[in-house]
């Protein structure tokens, strides 16, 4: 049975809920994608854009644990739609306000929507898949697509309206919530995301390593994400086209290392299969900033898969890692990781300026080899090794 639309069928609890993951995430791949637009109509240099993504992810960073810990004493469905359309509120707004405070404070408000999004949303596709590696890659899958379409979602709109148009971004913020309000037909209600967590210790070590593994690979990813579509237009000397498909490969290859991710710990374990990735990703990082043309393009598809692999592995291991409180693991495997990397960029910015921007991204090389050096202190969860645990949540026929 496919986890997303069955045919002939309502659509599938899962498929709705990764569909309107991808729907909150496009605001993370827009605060991106708008960074060529406020260098060229606002002439922000690599420390003001830097600093704009600093507000995506500052307070998402900071508080999406809090929300994590909140929703462990009593869960809070409504944070899921509440996030997204505050999300897609903040992003609509910072186009239309002039000054750099304001457009901070607008991003900044996305962020914190997407801050309260994950942790319940990540409990709620744990019900409904039991913790399956296969089926939180499929939810995981949600976000990442959200991400590769941000570009080409946000790139037309602007080159044809300017940041003046940003209030038609609102979209899909409208359309996660109306994906939102037929899962809860699906899944018996919005609740069905506060279900009793499986009995067992938290392992607060084994957490805090995979933590740190969490927070480096946030750092280069992030750090790519921000930074890559103006390299890739300097090095190839070409327009807004080329970092829009800089951005979508990046963005794009995370679709398919999530899925892969998924079935690679189905036959190999997670902790083995996210040693394997990240090994990949130093060779693919530390290519980016020294291949020749077009072939940049090349390392980072590699880049993108390797680097989105583990993601959806991070989310279950830290989940089964402190099963007492899934909301906490969910706030900071899922969110951190699309986030925290954000308080790293004005240091990249300004390295950037310091030297040059191919320097900078080559610097970056130092997280996936402190990851593949973290991932040797993991051990696979004793309860999860060869089972798979019964969903909470039946799925509707």
């Amino acid at each position: 049975m496919t986890p997303l639309l069955r045919a002939g069928r309502r659509p599938s609890a899962i498929g709705l809920l990764a569909a309107a993951h991808a729907c909150n995430d496009i605001y993370q791949g827009a605060v991106l994608a708008l960074v060529p637009f406020w260098v060229s109509e606002r002439h922000y240099g690599y420390v003001g854009v830097s600093g704009i993504v600093l507000a995506a992810t500052l307070l998402s960073s900071v508080v999406q644990p809090a929300f994590g810990a909140l929703t462990d004493r009593k869960p809070m469905p409504w944070l899921i739609p509440g996030g997204i359309a505050a999300a897609g509120l903040g992003i609509a707004v910072c186009g239309l306000v002039e000054s750099y405070t304001l457009t901070w404070i607008a991003v900044a408000v996305s962020g914190l929507g997407v801050a309260a999004y994950h942790p319940e949303a990540a409990r709620m596709a744990r019900a409904v898949t039991g913790g399956n590696h296969v089926g939180m890659s499929w939810f995981s899958l949600g976000g990442n697509v959200g991400w590769a379409l941000a570009p080409l979602f946000v790139t037309p709109v602007l080159a044809f309206g300017g940041l003046s148009a940003t209030p038609l971004l609102i979209i899909p913020a409208a359309l996660g919530v109306t994906l939102l309000m037929l899962t809860r037909s699906s899944v018996g209600g919005l609740g069905a995301g506060g279900t009793k967590e499986r009995a067992g210790e938290d392992d607060w070590p084994l957490f805090l390593r995979l933590s740190a593994i969490v927070i480096c690979r946030s750092i280069v990813y992030v750090g790519l994400s921000a930074f890559i579509s103006l390299y890739v237009r300097q090095h190839l000397d070409a327009g807004d086209t080329a970092g829009a498909v800089a951005l979508f490969i990046l963005f794009g290859g995370g679709a398919v290392g999530t899925l892969l991710g998924g079935r690679l710990a189905a036959r190999w374990g997670r902790v083995r299969s996210l040693r394997l990735a990240y090994a990949v990703a130093i060779p693919s990082v530390a290519g980016i900033p020294f291949a020749p043309g077009p072939l940049v393009y090349g390392c980072i598809a590699l880049t993108s898969v390797a680097l989105y692999v583990p993601f959806s592995l991070h989310v279950t291991l830290g989940q089964d890692y402190l099963p007492r409180r899934v909301g906490t693991a969910s706030g900071v495997t899922l969110g951190l990781a699309v986030s925290i990397g954000g308080i790293a960029s004005p240091l990249i910015g300004a390295l950037a300026e310091a030297t040059s921007l191919r320097w900078a991204l080559a610097a970056l090389v130092a997280m996936p080899i402190a990851c593949w050096a973290l991932s040797y202190t993991l051990t696979e969860p004793a309860a999860m090794e060869g089972k798979r645990v019964e969903p909470k949540a039946r799925v509707a026929e």
